[in-house]
């Protein structure tokens, strides 16, 4: 649909399950996670906008969940949950190479997000202790370092086109915020909160958020907010609506 919520369209047919839905770089293709065959775990795919064809590319033994593109649409970043640990790779859309970027047993890596260079890569994980928080590696796994510091979980990083900000969902007592950080985990800001928010998307501009918000009598919307935390309105959609992915600007 159209950033106001007009021309809605359906993509996919609905016959099955899907989450997670993330534009390229070019706005020509998304990936996302679907429970397209019920009797195995769900996979990640990318579809084609053009064409409509579909190519598994999380084709991994276990769920394959969480999926990001890179800088220059070659490769999709996501998560891979197995025998109780989930871990992060990186898929070659070329070649099908997938490597290893985190391995780590009995712990959850997820939710990975490249920087606008595509030099590093954000990811939330509960490592460290029970409260999950955000950490930041290489572009090939190497030098991980924590940079959420607050109190609560942190979950769902993903950097700002111009590579200025960090925004997030946090969880704190019993509350689900937006909010944002600087890429070294200082000037925490959180933007709203309610009962159940989550899946913030960046304007290609990087001064607005798009989120998806559940309201206590199981509805789901779409909102946005400018990054100095006004000017919140709701994107009225014609169905409910959740993990909205903004895409790059249109030519």
């Amino acid at each position: 649909m159209d950033q106001d919520g007009a021309n809605f369209k359906f993509l996919t047919s609905g016959n099955e399950f899907i989450l997670s839905p993330r534009f390229d770089m070019k706005s020509q293709r998304i990936t996302f996670m679907s429970y397209k065959n019920k009797k195995n775990p769900p996979k990640v795919y990318v579809l084609d906008l053009e064409t409509g064809e579909q190519d598994l590319i999380g084709d991994m033994a276990g769920m394959t969940f969480a999926p990001n593109f890179s800088p220059d649409n070659n490769h999709v970043v996501m998560s891979l949950a197995k025998k109780g640990t989930t871990n992060i790779y990186e898929i070659d859309l070329n070649t099908k190479i997938k490597k290893e970027l985190t391995n780590i047993y009995g712990f959850i890596d997820t939710s990975p997000s490249y920087s606008p260079d595509g030099k590093k890569i954000l990811f939330n994980s509960d490592r460290g202790g029970r409260r999950t928080q955000i950490y930041v590696m290489d572009r090939d796994g190497q030098n991980i370092k924590k940079i959420s510091s607050g109190e609560g979980s942190y979950r769902t990083p993903i950097w700002s086109p111009d590579g200025k900000w960090i925004a997030f969902t946090k969880i704190l007592l019993g509350n689900f915020y937006i909010g944002i950080m600087k890429p070294d985990g200082s000037d925490e800001r959180l933007l709203t909160s309610s009962w159940l928010e989550e899946g913030p998307s960046w304007a290609p501009n990087s001064r607005t958020i798009i989120f998806g918000r559940q309201k206590r009598d199981g509805s789901n919307k779409i909102y946005a907010i400018d990054i100095d935390g006004n000017n919140e309105r709701i994107i009225y959609t014609p169905t409910d609506g959740s993990q909205p992915s903004w895409s790059a600007h249109l030519n």
